[in-house]
């Protein structure tokens, strides 16, 4: 049962929604199904409060999709709300990935189950590009965020520099350069 834009989210709604989108998501595809969900059908917060969630989400350490979860989840009911966010998100995967991997595992000497993995790591590759565009899609046509943006992208991307320094070095400025504008 899907609820209206209108409605408030309910602690279990919240886990029934994290639990579908984690049932029925690849990889790094499940920000962008939250993305869906939450910013363009229910319209219960808008595309740059979600980013800026997605951000501090990939910042913190742990899986970035379960952080955002919970920071979803936190913003929509508090702490009630944060916990149907990571539990909805982790326990049904969780089971499911178990059942699946046995009956994966009994047929891993069949082709069509490679070629099923590999049809489904295409698949979170594009929903993980789709993501990565709009997102960089919304960096402010000024030359420091862009230039910070190709930075990043060519220090981790090409260069293979450790994402941790990277990302701690490049997000300082950024930070930096967004307190001192504002």
């Amino acid at each position: 049962m899907r609820q209206s834009q209108d409605q408030t989210p309910t602690t279990l709604g919240l886990f029934l929604i994290f639990a579908r989108i984690g049932l029925t998501s690849f990889g790094g595809g499940l920000s962008g199904w939250f993305l869906r969900e939450f910013v363009q059908e229910r319209k219960w917060m808008t595309e740059e409060e979600f980013f800026n969630g997605l951000a501090i989400s990939q910042a913190l350490p742990g899986v970035n999709v379960k952080n955002l979860a919970i920071w979803i989840g936190y913003r929509m009911l508090g702490l009630k709300g944060a916990v149907a966010g990571f539990l909805g998100t982790i326990v049904p995967s969780a089971i499911f990935i178990i059942l699946l991997g046995t009956l994966f595992e009994s047929l891993t000497r069949f082709n069509l189950t490679h070629l099923i993995l590999i049809g489904a790591g295409a698949t979170a590759i594009g929903l993980s590009l789709s993501m990565g565009l709009r997102a960089a899609w919304r960096i402010p046509r000024k030359i420091v965020p862009m230039a910070l943006m190709v930075f990043t992208f060519v220090a981790i991307g090409i260069l293979h520099w450790p994402l941790l320094w990277t990302v701690l070095g490049a997000g300082s400025v950024s930070v930096a350069l967004a307190y001192y504008n504002a």
